[in-house]
């Protein structure tokens, strides 16, 4: 299975983060290190060690990936396995604990890892040669030794099933005779296992996974690491715990996180959420009907097979319009066939052993409660319609994630089928948009993704904003009067009090306010309703703001991109690009690993650490080799250059070079080694930090060729480069999502999508007055914050080694188009800033008069950097 860029850069981080650990067995340094570079937005912190565990070595690593729901975490669960037992453990077939929330989840999860047609299973064939072993973790005993030996081997269970509390919890820590060969064939026991009244170890699951030390993947089960007693996972012993999630909690230790407007890039999710309110259920299902049978005629020029199916959440037991009736009301007034509705609840599972993506399947309506939380799954589900209430319902956002999944992660030609829809019951619209922003926020949005993809209308709005306006009106209920004379004239201009017979009043907001009338108002209001009120006076803001802004009337903003010409044609150009034409074979390339780059041996010492009773301490001493011999068993020595050499391949993977290449090119480096001294064992034992050597000196052998390649190609033949706009990069093309976005008190006036929407900008400091500088220009119409953390989103230029994200690009009253890069005084002489300089001024200077580039600095030969700009504009 492809992954998509987001995926491998999520698996990229792990990697790092655990080679790093195993290094330095230090896991805090390593999250600092390498999340140092990532960049994480709300979710950064300290590294945190499981508090649950005892804080003695080995530190056990414990990282999560933040994943919004849609994203794709379990096949990332899958690709885990082998990369931690690769990067980390450096063992050839690693056993893995795979916790998930529910019995029903644990069951589809063991269901796709067995299945050898699956994605899931397909990833695990292929790490592991086919040499996989699945297991549900009630069927522990059947478990045996040549299972964890010879293959890779994966549990799936929940942390119920791990409590002593629970029935299946007491068995994973019971003796069972059927696990006796596990530990028959030991003569030396590691410590912490439990023993019996003998003195013995229990034949236990628990001790078998304690002596194997597992991988622990953590797939949404959010109080698997944290609900487990230390006990308990002094029991399991993991070696690291890996947890993916849409919403971690606090303690998590987020190691990557990646937003929902990525997803979306990716194709991975339909948004926006276009968001109808109605006055009755009965309205919502009849529109959600009519929505439905627009897309299906859609669907029918795609060509791929789409169904849109609606998802309806129906009402409790207890209250008016439960799953029967619901039903019958499709039936009996929409005229809908009964054998297109199935019915999922916990009573009527009407969906079971039904393929919902076959062409001849009926099923068009889906009727819930919350039922389809615990793992359904279906691309084809369009429309979301809840005749509950969305605030109080607890399984909204798990419903929602259901509409979100773009069928075959791919965006399709109609555009009205990239998008969500939601049909709710609910007569205040702006409650009901700003209820289903707070739901997206839940499922792992930010707060800002979650708004910009809330579609409120689709209008056109030539007649300017007034449609808009009349829709984005403000009714505040409160229980009692307010004191009016507190409030300023300018207030008073703007804000309608309808006061009602039994004392209560209505605050009507008819148009957008500004935040200074906004923190007037809102203190007005009793205490315990301000958050609310002004939540809802935020949302109609910012949405009208938007409106008002370039982006949203899609005014030209497109930037040409350098490209190359290759046979006769332009091409955008591209770091690989540098690389086939520099005619790179890595067999020019010495294949000699310098003492700097890899020793075959290793010098580590092992201790135990211990509480003594009697005083109260905590001891530790050194273990002797013959104690840890139980690691050893089952490793196969019986090796020789030949197939170290092919295990080698396997492990240096590498898209740009052939395999004939690349194995010949280990084969010398391992000759080499031998040639020197160094015994086949040593060797072996160091295997995969011989495998990470090798890898390291094939990525510094290419990337010395690549930077020869983009040397002559852009600078010795630059008769070849162009900066066109036949490939250019479309601003008003593109989401605009960052981390975070300004909230100092300079407004900007010309930010390309509005004052609070200018990405990854710090109220003080260098670059925000370089930001200020740009916005006071009058020969600027309108610039934007370049967003270098997300790459799909911003406009860039290549380097020998990557990309080059200028900071800020402005779109000149002219017509041309100004790229300015800024530069604190002590980067400004380092070579990778003298070669983003040498290719802005190339890209500048093949525009043909179109295009401006300007290396700023806070000052420059005496000029601030106002007056840079100025002048270059000049």
């Amino acid at each position: 299975m492809q992954l998509k860029k987001y995926q491998k850069d999520a698996l990229d981080a792990l990697k790092s983060f655990l080679e790093k650990t195993r290094e330095t067995n230090n896991a805090e340094q390593s999250f600092k290190e390498v999340t140092a570079a990532l960049d994480i937005g709300r979710y950064r912190s300290d590294y945190k060690p499981l508090k649950d565990m005892p804080e003695v070595p080995p530190e056990v690593p414990y990282v999560c990936i933040r994943i919004p729901t849609g994203g794709g975490k379990t096949i990332l669960g899958a690709y885990t396995v082998k990369l931690a037992g690769n990067s980390y453990l450096e063992r050839d077939y690693p056993v893995a604990l795979w916790l998930v929330p529910s019995n029903t989840i644990r069951k589809q999860t063991v269901e796709a890892l067995k299945n050898r047609q699956h994605p899931y299973r397909k990833v695990l064939d292929d790490a592991f040669d086919g040499k996989v072993r699945v297991f549900d973790i009630t069927d522990f005993p059947n478990i045996r030794p040549t299972d964890i030996n010879d293959a890779a081997c994966v549990i799936v269970g929940t942390i119920q099933t791990l409590r002593v509390s629970n029935t299946e919890g007491r068995k994973v820590y019971d003796h069972h005779e059927a696990l006796e060969p596990h530990f028959t064939r030991f003569t030396a026991w590691p410590k912490g296992l439990e023993l019996d009244e003998k003195g013995n170890p229990k034949f236990s699951f628990s001790n078998l996974l304690h002596m194997h030390r597992p991988i622990l993947i953590v797939d949404e089960a959010h109080n698997a690491v944290t609900g487990l007693t230390r006990e308990t996972q002094s029991r399991i012993n993991p070696a690291c715990v890996i947890e993916f999630t849409a919403t971690p909690k606090s303690m998590s230790n987020v190691l990557f996180s990646v937003s929902a407007s990525v997803l979306k890039t990716e194709q991975m999710i339909k948004l926006p959420i276009v968001l109808t309110a109605h006055t009755s259920w009965q309205a919502a299902v009849s529109g959600s009907l009519a929505e439905r049978a627009r897309l299906a005629e859609k669907a029918k020029t795609e060509p791929h097979y789409i169904r849109p199916i609606i998802l309806f959440q129906a009402q409790n037991k207890d209250q008016e319009v439960t799953a029967d009736v619901l039903r019958q009301h499709l039936i009996d007034n929409e005229r809908i066939p009964a054998e297109r509705i199935a019915v999922v609840t916990g009573e009527q599972r009407e969906l079971d052993s039904i393929n919902l993506f076959k062409p001849d399947c009926p099923i068009e309506y889906v009727i819930t409660i919350q039922a389809l939380k615990e793992g359904w799954d279906c691309s084809f589900a369009y429309i979301f319609c809840s005749v509950a209430n969305i605030r109080s319902s607890t399984d909204v956002e798990q419903l929602l994630g259901r509409v979100l999944r773009m069928p075959y992660a791919e965006r399709c030609r109609e555009k009205s089928l990239n998008s969500a829809y939601a049909h709710v019951c609910e007569p205040d619209f702006i409650k009901a948009a700003v209820e289903l922003k707070d739901k997206l926020v839940d499922m792992g949005f930010e707060a800002e993704e979650a708004e910009d993809n809330v579609q409120v209308l689709e209008l056109d709005l030539q007649d300017g904003l007034e449609p808009l306006f009349s829709r984005l009106k403000i009714a505040f209920e409160l229980d009692a009067p307010i004191n009016l004379s507190a409030m300023s004239d300018s207030a008073r201009e703007q804000v309608r009090i309808e006061e009602k017979t039994n004392g209560s009043v209505i605050i009507h907001l008819d148009k957008p306010v500004s935040e200074e009338i906004e923190k007037e108002i809102v203190s007005l209001v009793p205490e315990d309703k301000r958050a609310e009120f002004k939540e809802k006076i935020d949302f109609v803001r910012h949405k009208a703001e938007f409106f008002s802004t370039p982006a949203s009337r899609k005014e030209p903003f497109a930037i040409p991109q350098l490209c190359l010409l290759i046979d006769g044609e332009f091409e955008r150009a591209e770091p690989d690009l540098f690389l086939d034409y520099a005619s790179w074979n890595l067999l020019d390339c010495v294949a000699v690993l310098t003492t700097n780059e890899f020793r075959a041996e290793e010098t580590f010492q092992s201790f135990e650490f211990d509480v003594e009773a009697e005083r109260e301490r905590i001891v530790y001493g050194h273990i002797s080799e013959n104690v840890r011999q139980f690691e050893l068993v089952g490793i196969d020595t019986v090796w020789d250059e030949k197939s170290l050499a092919r295990w080698l391949d396997r492990q240096c993977r590498d898209q740009y070079i052939t395999q004939t290449q690349r194995l010949e090119f280990i084969r010398r480096i391992v000759k080499e080694q031998v040639d020197r001294g160094i015994q086949i064992g040593e060797l072996v034992r160091a295997k995969y930090r011989l495998a990470k050597a090798i890898t390291s000196k094939i990525t510094k052998c290419r990337d010395e060729a690549r930077d020869k390649g983009f040397q002559t190609c852009l600078f010795k033949n630059d008769k070849d480069v162009e900066a066109s706009f036949e490939y250019s990069f479309d601003f008003s093309e593109n989401q605009y999502q960052a981390n975070s976005y300004y909230s100092g008190e300079y407004v900007f006036k010309k930010h390309y999508f509005g004052s609070y929407r200018v990405g990854d900008l710090k109220n003080k400091g260098e670059e925000f007055e370089c930001a200020r500088a740009i916005d006071m220009q009058q020969k600027v119409k309108y610039w934007v914050r370049n967003l270098d953390s997300k790459p799909d989103q911003a406009f860039k230029l290549p380097l020998a080694k990557g990309w080059f994200y200028p900071d800020f690009v402005a779109f000149l009253e002219d017509g041309r188009i100004f790229v300015i890069e800024y530069k604190g005084a002590h980067l400004i002489h380092d070579p990778q800033t003298e070669q983003k300089k040498s290719i802005g001024e190339l890209w500048e200077e093949k525009s043909n008069g179109k295009a401006l580039f300007l290396m700023a600095e806070k000052e420059k030969d005496g000029l601030n950097v106002y007056e840079q700009i100025r002048k270059r504009l000049d």
